[in-house]
């Protein structure tokens, strides 16, 4: 499997070409497997899954869905990029779905030298598209920080400049991520997640949009391959959802996720 990246010039200043890039973008994650030959060399380390989530009591559209994700992230030459897509089916209603598309450059890799400084370990440029179902594709760029936190498998801080087109005027953007790997007994656990903290944009509230999961390796407990196959819960909290003032979320949510 093999993937290419793509041009972090047009995330940050073609908006014009949005909706055109996100689509673009959705079919690399299809069509570049197939080129595995001429993406060896660049391509340094690439992982995808799957997850179904299923939950309930909503604040926002119908109160009960089923989620299904599409998470593909991937290291190059110069940086790494990440996408997502997530199809929602409400319990009542006809299927949606949101997608992101996620490249940074890397300072260090870019300038062939080691950046990296006590618990920083790298610099990077990062951007990212947000296409909502029936909604103008949004468009963030800015900086980021990866810290090395031990522990942790990556731990990495976006800070961003925010602008969503259907809103006046711009805002900032931080979101982290990170990744835990950690041993109960025999059994192989992972505490993952992001947050996104936003300010006010136009008509909308400062909002913050906190994810952690806990996930079980239960492939690993039924004898298959280690890492492939994981349940657990997904919590969501999310404050100010979508900017709207006094709209907080805040709900567990069954899930598992098929690595390949």
């Amino acid at each position: 499997m093999a993937r290419v990246s793509f041009p972090f010039s047009l995330i940050v200043f073609w908006h014009g070409f949005m909706n055109k890039i996100f689509l673009l973008c959705m079919c690399f994650v299809v069509f570049t497997w197939a080129d595995q030959a001429h993406a060896d060399d660049f391509i340094q380390w690439h992982t995808s899954n799957i997850q179904v989530l299923k939950g309930a009591e909503y604040r926002v559209g119908d109160r009960n869905r089923t989620v299904i994700t599409t998470e593909h992230a991937h290291g190059h030459a110069y940086g790494d990029n990440f996408i997502f897509v997530d199809w929602i089916w409400p319990h009542d209603g006809k299927p949606t779905f949101y997608g992101e598309f996620a490249p940074r450059i890397s300072m260090s890799k870019v300038f062939n030298t080691d950046l990296s400084a006590g618990p920083i370990k790298d610099f990077l440029l990062s951007g990212m598209i947000e296409k909502p179902n029936h909604r103008k594709v949004r468009y963030l760029y800015g900086g980021a920080v990866d810290f090395n936190v031990q522990g942790f498998k990556f731990f990495k801080t976006n800070l961003y400049v925010r602008d969503n087109p259907d809103l006046r005027g711009k805002t900032w953007q931080v979101t982290l991520v990170w990744n835990r790997p950690f041993q109960i007994g025999n059994t192989s656990w992972v505490a993952e997640g992001f947050a996104d903290f936003a300010g006010a944009e136009g008509r909308t509230q400062p909002h913050q949009f906190i994810v952690p999961r806990f996930l079980l390796d239960v492939g690993k407990i039924a004898g298959h391959q280690e890492g492939k196959l994981w349940a657990g819960v997904e919590y969501s909290y999310w404050h100010n959802k979508f900017g709207i003032d006094g709209v907080t979320e805040s709900h567990p949510q069954l899930q598992v996720k098929w690595v390949f």
